[in-house]
């Protein structure tokens, strides 16, 4: 490995430990490549993290489109956009499924309620369900269209589990992902639920967005058979996700306080055992 990718797979494991490790779980030759698409992807997610306001964030995110569209780019002297151009023109990566995961990013940056499941399902799509599908045109990418609509549903799992761990971070900024939908059927809104008075009915939404992530879960696993063998590399992180359905689900309306993230040994353990099994 050259040592910008060393560089890179380093910043990955800074930015998504979990990640880090299912990049370790592939294929050597596949590494560079993966650690390029994950350390972009987290770099991306993390934006509302490091930039407080909703301008600067645009800001951010604009520059990658405008690198991405820029054919003549070579990353600007930036490590990680360099090394995610090569990664793109390498494996000939669709650059619209990259901006329109750009795009979604704009959510994170303001406090604009999630109106509905499809809106949910759409902003896990456009995250990390193209996530998983672009890893799997890298490891295998005459297999990859077959295991898509599995990426689909473990995307949605994974994007829900990781919102239940962020909830005390995103309860604290005004930020609100659980659907709006779910919120009024368990007796709550986006005030109420930010107030965190009513425990009850706190745990039932809870409950009810675990529920949610459980029924994508099981049908990512109904299609885990098209998911090829080189490809598998790619849903090792969703093995995360039951997890944190259990936790969440025994913590209730505990959960907007406590932070529940297993220890990091339980989770590479869980994602090594799921490289190992082929099951997630």
């Amino acid at each position: 490995m050259q040592q910008p990718d060393l560089q890179i797979l380093a910043t990955l494991r800074e930015t998504d430990r979990d990640r880090y490790l299912a990049c370790l779980l592939s294929p050597p030759e596949k590494r560079h490549s993966l650690a390029a698409l994950y350390a972009f992807y987290a770099e991306i997610a993390r934006v509302r993290d490091v930039i407080h306001e909703p301008l600067p964030g645009e800001i951010r995110l604009q520059w990658w489109r405008d690198i991405l569209a820029n054919e003549q780019s070579d990353g600007a002297g930036h490590p990680l956009a360099g090394a995610l151009l090569r990664c793109i023109r390498e494996h000939r990566l669709p650059v619209a499924v990259l901006q329109n995961m750009i795009d979604a990013r704009i959510f994170d940056l303001y406090d604009d309620p999630m109106q509905d499941r499809s809106a949910l399902e759409g902003y896990a799509g456009e995250t990390a369900s193209a996530l998983i599908q672009l890893s799997s045109l890298i490891l295998d990418p005459e297999k990859a269209p077959n295991s898509a609509e599995a990426a689909g549903h473990a995307g949605v799992a994974q994007t829900i589990a990781g919102l239940l761990l962020l909830l005390p971070i995103h309860s604290r900024r005004g930020q609100v992902y659980l659907p709006a939908e779910l919120l009024s059927a368990t007796g709550l809104d986006r005030e109420t639920w930010l107030a965190g008075s009513d425990a009850d009915a706190i745990g039932r939404a809870v409950r009810a967005f675990c529920g949610l992530g459980r029924d994508h879960l099981a049908e990512a696993r109904k299609g885990a058979k098209s998911i090829s063998a080189r490809n598998f590399s790619a849903f090792i992180p969703v093995a995360l996700a039951e997890p944190v359905f259990d936790r969440a689900e025994a913590a209730g309306a505990q959960i907007l306080r406590h932070p529940m993230q297993p220890p990091q040994w339980q989770r590479q353990w869980r994602m090594w055992r799921a490289s190992r099994r082929r099951q997630f």
